[in-house]
């Protein structure tokens, strides 16, 4: 028997919407289900439990009397805890924000209250969003690895059942970096296509906000509650409503699918390059065309990504970092204090940089229409390993791997998909990344829909085991605060006993 929080989101709003499924119901399941994993996921830092009840309970009324907003409305859904919502507190994972409780809602969260979701709760973050693991949360398809950040809580959330969709950000990744680490489907939409007013900040520039789900559909499904301007927003774009989900179904024959002959398949896993070149002749297989293209610009990346993102979140944290460092973990302060030293002539070389990269990836667009490429160059790595080994040699930290293959796309502002593809020998899941041309959100939809409808029918959850090998639970001490370039010093680990310390829990 199908439990309720077992549904994607797609299943549950049929439900909802022929009445064979309550509101209520669904909000009570998917609140059973934390209690009963996230003792052991830990992707919540608080659990708005009473209010998500209240909320069901007027979704319900509201359907019932002929009102009903859409597929959204009675879907329980957990924030990244970056994002306001009003009377929740918003601590970014961090001291500096303890006793922080949001005034108002994120234009986001908003958005989702008048399509009318149901908030379930706030989902832990690597702290203020600086690195692309998330200490205090576990992966749920192996509870000894971590599940990737910084929106690793809402990631472990959807994936576990905690949570029917969640919101993330992502700032080199960190949307999609968790969604292929936890088997779930991660997109990172254009660049101010989706408002960020009430988002904490990491990288103005860089930042995104996207959808975690359990499948493709359910992505667009959210991303047509998101999408449009906020005059609120100064990075944002007026753009005209669409349905996002509109070329779902769709044939995909002469759709040309570039795959890169460089970079994105350069020092990644065999069993990552397998599946995900596998995926890529599926997308074949069902009538699209395959397109060899070289990246351009490759070599700057790294460079690109730091020297805007370091800068800018250091001139977000001048004033707290200078009161209040004590309060911030040491490889966040360390990382901020850095980049007090980062020249100006480094930040606008960055931007020039990015302005380059932007325009010859525009130029790949004329040729090809989607961009085929693994999300990360391997599985999840076990919780607090430092570094991964090549096989010619060569050491790169966790961090610097995991986001190599998404910054491109935070760097060009393009939109990115991230879809399960398979999972490695030891049962860890697999993501192909999709990415376009700027606003081709529908095309990315269409194509990882047509892949995951032929090769995935079933959006499997997570079976939240524990850990098969030494560091089973390991989520507090021991692991590293990733997200700090080569050559600064090595930050301390952050401990479950901080993790507590900004934990809140209201249950229902």
């Amino acid at each position: 028997m199908t439990h309720p929080y077992e549904l994607t989101l797609s299943q549950a709003a049929e439900a909802v919407a022929d009445r064979t499924l309550s509101p209520v119901e669904l909000t009570a399941s998917v609140l059973e289900r934390i209690e009963t994993v996230d003792p052991v996921v830990s992707a919540y830092v608080t659990v708005t439990g009473e209010k998500a009840t209240a909320d069901a309970v007027e979704a319900e009324e509201e359907i019932a009397a002929g009102r009903h907003r859409g597929p959204l409305h009675g879907i329980p859904m957990a924030l990244k805890d970056l994002i306001d919502a009003a009377g929740v507190p918003t601590t970014a994972s961090s001291l500096l924000r303890a006793d922080h409780v949001a005034r108002q809602d994120a234009a986001v969260t908003a958005r989702l209250r008048a399509a009318g979701a149901v908030l379930v709760g706030k989902t832990h973050t690597h702290e203020f969003a600086y690195g692309t693991t998330t200490p205090q949360t576990r992966n749920p398809w192996d509870t000894g690895r971590t599940p990737g950040g910084s929106s690793g809580g809402s990631a472990a959330a959807v994936a576990s059942g905690a949570a029917t969709f969640a919101l993330g950000t992502d700032t080199g990744g960190s949307i999609r970096i968790p969604a292929a680490l936890t088997g779930v489907v991660g997109l990172k939409p254009t660049y101010g296509l989706v408002p960020r007013h009430g988002v904490v900040s990491l990288s103005w520039s860089l930042d995104h906000v996207g959808p975690i789900t359990r499948t493709v559909p359910d992505a667009a499904l959210v991303l047509n509650a998101l999408a449009g301007r906020d005059p609120r927003d100064d990075a944002g774009l007026d753009r005209p409503r669409e349905d996002y989900g509109r070329r779902l179904g769709r044939e995909l024959r002469g759709l040309r699918i570039g795959v890169p002959v460089n970079y994105y398949f350069d020092r990644v896993r065999p069993e990552v390059e397998s599946a995900v070149r596998a995926a890529v002749d599926a997308l074949v297989a069902l009538g699209a065309v395959p397109v060899p293209v070289e990246i351009p610009m490759t070599q700057y990346v790294r460079a690109a990504q730091w020297g805007l993102m370091v800068p800018e979140a250091t001139a977000y944290h001048q004033h707290t970092l200078r009161t209040a460092p004590g309060l911030y973990s040491d490889d966040v302060r360390l990382l901020l204090e850095a980049g007090e030293f980062l020249p100006a002539t480094d930040y606008i070389k960055a931007q020039r940089t990015r302005t380059l990269m932007r325009r010859s990836w525009l130029e790949l667009f004329e040729h090809v229409d989607v961009i085929a490429g693994p999300t990360v160059t391997s599985t999840a790595a076990p919780a607090g390993l430092p570094a991964l080994r090549w096989p010619d040699g060569s050491r790169e930290e966790v961090s610097d791997s995991y986001v190599r293959l998404s910054a491109p796309a935070n760097l060009t502002g393009l939109p990115s998909l991230s879809v399960p593809v398979g999972r490695d020998s030891a049962g860890l899941p697999i993501g192909m990344q999709l990415i376009g041309a700027p606003f081709s959100e529908a095309l990315l939809i269409q194509t990882g829909g047509a892949y995951e409808s032929a090769h995935r029918r079933t959006a499997e959850l997570a079976p939240v085991e524990r850990s098969r090998g030494s560091v089973a639970g390991a989520a507090g001490p021991g692991v590293r605060r990733c997200g700090q370039p080569s050559g600064a010093a090595s930050s301390q680990a952050v401990g479950a006993d901080r993790a507590s310390r900004v934990s809140t829990r209201e249950r229902a």
